[in-house]
């Protein structure tokens, strides 16, 4: 038995991987059963308890981003029980409740990192890319960038924090909101959802904008002050904007809504083309675009702190691990409400 080790080490891991990279219909998952691997120096075994399931696991599978390695195991909003620990390791034992998450790792020396910028580090490595994630019973996690999580809400409930919670929060503040601003939010999933909760605690307007019928009813029972289609007009000019949707199309959109000195925050790993802007119409008057890349694993800790203060509601559907393509299925095609979850067993 590994150093650390529970009594409850599984010996097969069964999941899934990304086999054939390609549009949901083709079927770019398969279904593995492996041995289970042990927690390295560092690492964490967790038995898998819930797996968010990320629009940025739908870009991999179908393509959008291009593999890092053949048949890896995705999904990074995981939350577990440690049932080893590897040398090296004091911050969890065995029997924790611990989650992992996207960023997976980090060069620590580069000017990025030596910067409180780690998520902008050239060696960053993610969980569900370039290592086995967490649409399996098992997955390994490393110690230094998985939370501790608490034991008094569900595991489901817990998943989608630990990506959607976590990049919403990033999206947020590079939005740049002043205090009591006017927040518009395109795209109204997973992580929208969540920020706009954020949004909301902290004294802002929100103004939704998505195509979804479904959504918008959720955005206003969650507070929004409006909910309308993404193409259409808000109600009032916005102090910020965060594009969730991955449409190109919404950049001039969301940009011609933003008030003098307004920022629009692009909060996707994954974008179709922007069209042609026009500096008068889309850009003067000191507008500000951003993007947003990754996070760090200080987002991650003040979001979780935020989401336990103001007891951030989730709305979750939840799959079984061996739905899991069906899960993929729905989310491409904006049948998900809240956030969609896969529960092993």
């Amino acid at each position: 038995m590994a150093p650390g080790s529970g009594p409850d080490v599984p010996d097969v891991l069964s999941g899934w991987v990304v086999e054939r990279p390609g549009p949901v219909a083709s079927g770019p998952l398969a279904a593995v059963r492996r041995d289970v691997p042990g927690a390295g120096p560092g690492e964490l075994l967790l038995r898998v308890e819930a797996c968010g399931v990320c629009r940025t696991d739908l870009h991999l599978a179908e393509g959008d981003l291009a593999p890092h390695r053949p048949s890896t195991v995705p999904g990074h909003e995981i939350v577990g029980r440690v049932v080893a620990v590897g040398a090296g390791v004091t911050r969890f034992g065995v029997g924790d409740r611990a989650g992992g998450a996207w960023l997976r790792g980090t060069d620590g020396v580069c000017a990025y990192c030596r910067a409180g910028r780690e998520n902008l580090c050239p060696a960053s490595r993610y969980t569900g890319w370039d290592a086995d994630g967490g649409f399996a019973e098992v997955a390994v996690v490393p110690a230094d960038y998985a939370y501790p999580l608490p034991d008094d809400r569900s595991a489901a409930q817990l998943a989608p924090l630990l990506c959607a919670g976590i990049i919403g929060y990033r999206a947020l503040r590079r939005s740049a909101l002043p205090s009591g601003g006017r927040l518009g939010i395109y795209g109204f999933g997973a992580s929208a959802h969540l920020a706009a909760q954020v949004a909301l605690a902290e004294g802002a307007t929100v103004h939704v904008l998505t195509r979804s019928a479904q959504a918008r009813e959720l955005a206003l029972a969650l507070g929004a002050s409006s909910a309308a289609d993404a193409y259409d007009r808000p109600p009032e000019p916005l102090d910020s904007a965060i594009l969730f949707a991955p449409v190109g199309d919404l950049v001039p959109v969301a940009l011609e809504a933003l008030d003098r000195s307004g920022t629009l925050a692009i909060a996707g790993i994954h974008l179709t083309d922007v069209p042609a802007l026009s500096y008068q119409r889309h850009l003067f008057y000191e507008r500000n675009l951003r993007s947003v890349t990754s996070n760090t694993r200080q987002d991650g800790r003040e979001f979780l702190e935020t989401a336990a203060r103001i007891g951030i509601r989730v709305t979750v559907s939840p799959y079984p691990l061996s739905r899991a393509p069906e899960a993929l299925a729905d989310l491409a095609a904006d049948r998900v409400q809240g956030a969609a979850v896969l529960v092993p067993g």
